[in-house]
């Protein structure tokens, strides 16, 4: 059953935080956080500082991934009862390598509306940033220090055929885009953002072995997003295409009909779809 804000018992919002420059604190967002019942933050020294630029004098409550069990049914108990919460992480947007996706998820099960007060985002500023191909691409989060978990997802991020966004702490920066230049992405072209919103903002671009080479020589200080562009797609199977091109033709298709199915089911491009079918 959808409720509107209006008439829920309780709302819980999730409100992104500057990442940095603090006039990206949007007007909505300072709203919310100054007539919430209570803050919900990764870490209150962080977040109290925030408030204290910004006058903002909300009951502020610790929530991060080594409470949230424990202490999400009893937020949700309050929701219930007609509070109104303000989850933050400690800057960006929460939930994204951020804790409160239990709480989000516990809130829409007991029917709570769930409130987004959209603003920074590390991820979304490095990506339009970056001038890599943004119609589509994979968040990773962060890359996994070591093990299985990061062999697996260096693996898929070389595989990838759209942009890859990765965050990475500054002293591993270098190490990482040198196992995804192992891994056959050396020529891929990448871009590292750092520092984003901030004094020291920076774009680095070059293919992933050029930054490789580079950050290892100087390491990257501060925040830091990763983005890498897609693989190339793979040469087309002209063979295996002639030879459906000719089932087609068997079938009774007319050549129009080849040149269209060739594109539209096998993906072969038109030229060589039109040339296929009139062999």
């Amino acid at each position: 059953m959808e409720h509107s804000v209006v008439d829920a018992v309780g709302t819980l919002y999730v409100v992104s935080t500057p990442i940095g420059n603090l006039g990206d604190l949007s007007a909505r967002a300072l709203e919310i956080l100054r007539t919430a019942d209570a803050i919900l933050a990764e870490d209150t020294r962080h977040t109290r500082a925030l408030l204290h630029h910004f006058d903002v004098h909300t009951p502020l409550e610790s929530y991060h991934e080594h409470n949230e069990a424990a202490t999400t049914p009893g937020l949700v108990g309050r929701l219930q009862q007609g509070a109104k919460l303000a989850l933050v992480s400690d800057a960006g947007t929460p939930l994204l390598s951020d804790p409160g996706a239990r709480l989000v998820a516990a809130a829409v099960a007991a029917d709570i509306p769930v409130v987004p007060v959209p603003g920074a985002s590390a991820l979304l500023a490095a990506l339009v940033g970056s001038s890599l191909p943004a119609d589509r691409f994979t968040f990773f989060g962060f890359v996994p220090r070591k093990g299985p978990e990061r062999r697996a997802l260096i693996a898929d991020v070389a595989a990838l055929r759209h942009t890859a966004v990765l965050y990475e702490a500054p002293a591993r920066v270098a190490q990482t885009l040198g196992d995804l230049a192992s891994a056959g992405a050396a020529d891929r072209a990448a871009v590292v953002a750092r520092e984003l919103t901030k004094q020291f903002e920076e774009f680095r671009r070059g293919s992933v072995r050029e930054l490789a080479q580079q950050l290892a020589e100087s390491p990257p200080r501060g925040e830091v997003v990763i983005i890498v562009s897609g693989a190339d797609e793979p040469p087309p199977d002209e063979e295996g295409l002639r030879v459906r091109a000719a089932d087609l033709r068997a079938a009774g298709l007319s050549a129009r009909d080849v040149v269209r199915v060739l594109m539209e089911d096998a993906g072969a491009p038109r030229n060589l779809a039109y040339r296929l079918a009139h062999d």
